[in-house]
């Protein structure tokens, strides 16, 4: 009995000590949460309005050249480079990057940590779902249309290819822009086990490396 007694004893002990270290994991990991989606933020709009900017200059040089360039040749190319200049804006401006959305989320919620994981999820889920090879389809039928309407409706086929990779590389270069910050936050996190006397607690750890705090994250 004596024995038996202790041994309560000492595991009462451990949840009590365990329950604020795990109150303050929590909170450790909610800002480990709240700082990449706040750096996401950032990220997903200078993408957003770079490659705004980009594409609504390459529209408007296209534009000019598609009745003032001298050669015929230039003149045909702009037309098609209008078309996919267009498309790729309004693409830009009509899709997006999810952050800014969770980042307010995030904000407006209670420091509930199991919403907070979920939520940074779903986002490095559509980061994943962005650079897919559903997320070039579209870019290669665009881009292919386009090389064709070149090298074989105006019967120039060096020039249709290089129209054709030329665009396929400023996809990928745009895809691989974009922010990554959840996928980076929930990667950050790795395995481990944490023993209080006789409770054993298994879950991950990150390291949390902030301009004012250096520390670890624990969840559970």
């Amino acid at each position: 009995m004596p024995r038996l007694a202790s041994s309560l004893v000492i595991l009462m002990l451990s949840f009590v000590l365990a329950v604020p270290a795990l109150a303050q994991q929590s909170n450790q990991e909610f800002e480990v949460y709240m700082d990449a989606l706040a750096r996401g933020e950032r990220q997903a709009n200078v993408w957003q309005y770079g490659w705004a900017g980009i594409y609504a200059t390459s529209l408007a040089v296209n534009a000019y050249q598609a009745s003032e360039a001298s050669d015929r040749d230039d003149r045909y190319d702009a037309r098609v480079g209008m078309v996919k200049s267009a498309l790729a804006l309004a693409g830009t401006l009509m899709d997006p990057q999810p952050h800014p959305a969770a980042y307010r989320e995030l904000r407006k919620g209670e420091g509930d940590i199991e919403s907070a994981r979920q939520l940074l999820q779903a986002v490095a889920e559509e980061e994943r779902r962005r650079r897919s090879l559903e997320a070039r389809l579209g870019s290669l039928l665009v881009n292919t249309a386009s090389g064709l309407l070149i090298g074989v409706g105006d019967g120039r086929g060096r020039d249709g290819a290089i129209n054709f990779a030329t665009g396929m590389l400023v996809n990928e270069l745009q895809l691989w822009t974009q922010p990554r910050q959840a996928s980076l936050a929930i990667n950050r996190f790795q395995p481990a086990r944490v023993t209080l006397g006789d409770l054993q607690l298994e879950g991950e750890y990150a390291l949390l490396i902030a301009p004012n705090q250096v520390g670890v994250a624990l969840r559970y």
